[in-house]
C-alpha cells in the first residue's frame, strides 16, 4: 500500500509539472515536419540581418524548444542572438538541453539590443516578481523595442506593468495572471500587440521567432 501512494504522489507531481510550464511528451513538444521547418527558414530569412537579441532564461529548467528553436529561427534570419541568466553557469533546460549563458541579466543593458525575449519553461518563474526583470521589460517598451516571452513568462511582462490593454497570450494555467495586470488574454499561439509578441508555449516556438523576425524587419521600415 505504501508503494501504491509513493507511486500516486509520484505521478501527480510530474502531471502538475507538466502542466505548468506547457510541457508535454518530448515528441509531442517538437513535433515538426521538413516542409514546416522550410518554411521557418523561408518566411524568415534576412528579416532580422544586423539585428542583436538578447534571451532571457532561467538558470535551470527553461524549456529547450523555446530557447534552441526559436534562437535558430532569429540566427537564420540574420540575428546575433545572447543568452543572458541570472548565472553564467551551465544552464541546463527542461529537456536536458545545455547552455552556457552569455551574459547575466543583472548586466543587460536594452540600448545594445533590438529585441529581447523572455524564455519560458517551469525555471522562469523565477522572473514573475524579478525587480530586474521588470525593468529590463519597462525599459524594452520605452525604447519602443521588440519584446516578447513565451510560456509562463508573460506573466513577467505582465507583472512588469507592459501588457495592459494588450492583447497577449501565455500558457493556459496562467491566463488570470495576465487579465489580472490588465491584458486581454487571446488563446493564440503568438499573439502580436505592436512591438510586443507573446507565445503559449513549446510547440509555437518557431512560429514565435517568424513572429519576433517580422517584428525586427518592420522595424527597419
Amino acid at each position: 500500500m505504501k508503494r501504491y501512494w509513493l507511486s500516486l504522489v509520484t505521478i501527480f507531481t510530474l502531471t502538475a509539472t507538466l502542466a505548468l510550464c506547457g510541457c508535454g511528451k518530448n515528441g509531442d513538444a517538437t513535433e515538426t515536419t521538413d516542409a514546416a521547418d522550410a518554411t521557418d527558414v523561408a518566411d524568415a530569412a534576412g528579416k532580422a540581418a544586423d539585428k542583436a537579441v538578447v534571451m532571457i532564461i532561467a538558470p535551470q529548467k527553461f524549456r529547450d524548444e523555446e530557447l534552441f528553436d526559436t534562437k535558430k529561427v532569429l540566427e537564420d534570419a540574420g540575428a546575433t542572438v545572447k543568452v543572458a541568466s541570472t548565472s553564467l553557469d551551465e544552464a541546463t533546460g527542461m529537456l536536458r538541453g545545455t547552455v552556457t549563458p552569455d551574459i547575466l541579466v543583472k548586466d543587460v543593458k536594452v540600448a545594445d539590443y533590438d529585441a529581447v525575449i523572455f524564455i519560458g519553461g517551469s525555471g522562469a518563474s523565477v522572473y514573475w516578481d524579478d525587480a530586474t526583470a521588470h525593468a529590463i521589460a519597462k525599459e524594452t517598451v520605452k525604447a519602443d523595442k521588440v519584446l516578447g516571452a513565451i510560456c509562463i513568462a508573460p506573466v513577467t511582462l505582465a507583472k512588469a506593468g507592459v501588457l495592459k490593454d494588450k492583447n497577449a497570450t501565455v500558457w493556459k494555467s496562467e491566463k488570470q495572471k495576465l487579465e489580472d495586470a490588465g491584458a486581454t488574454y487571446t488563446g493564440a499561439a503568438v499573439e502580436v500587440d505592436g512591438k510586443i509578441i507573446t507565445a503559449n508555449g513549446p510547440k509555437a516556438a518557431k512560429q514565435f521567432g517568424r513572429a519576433i523576425a517580422n517584428a525586427l524587419a518592420v522595424a527597419d521600415e
